[in-house]
């Protein structure tokens, strides 16, 4: 796997998302129900936002509260960083490494074609360094036998 169109390839294209006006309490239960850590919010096919699990837990800390009829849009993170699916697994990795961030959005054109998490990401990188290693092994056991 070398791009995020390789990822979207092996996990599929499906994306969970709110509206900005939905509650925090639906946000929290979509969450829970699709066992994700974050949900694009969506209005009218454009990405609004990303309200995560580090959303909620640091606005908690911060207002002690949590009013669950509030609308997504008031604890959204609305700066996204999206990439497209052309772009490498290693520029992933090192854009999440640098703004701290777990979810990138995938935009073409656009248009919104999926989202990738760091546990994708990883998982890439560990499944690129795994075919490395067993053609390397390959390599040396056909040096092996032709000597």
């Amino acid at each position: 796997m070398n791009t995020v169109k390789d990822i979207l390839a092996e996990k599929g294209k499906q994306v969970w998302s709110v509206e900005p006006n939905s509650s925090l309490i639906s946000a929290l239960k979509k969450m829970r129900s699709h066992n994700v850590g974050a949900l694009l919010v969506v209005e009218d096919g454009v990405v609004k936002g990303i309200i995560s699990e580090r959303d909620f837990s640091y606005r908690i800390a911060e207002k002690s509260s949590c009013p669950l009829q509030e609308a997504v849009s008031t604890w959204m993170t609305a700066e996204v960083i999206v990439v497209n699916s052309n772009t490498s697994i290693n520029e992933c990795m090192q854009l999440m490494s640098r703004e701290h961030i777990r979810h990138l959005p995938v935009v073409d054109d656009g248009r919104l074609v999926g989202l990738i998490s760091i546990g994708d990401v990883v998982r890439a990188v560990i499944s690129g360094q795994q075919s490395t290693i067993m053609g390397l092994e390959n390599y040396i056991l056909s040096q092996r036998l032709t000597n």
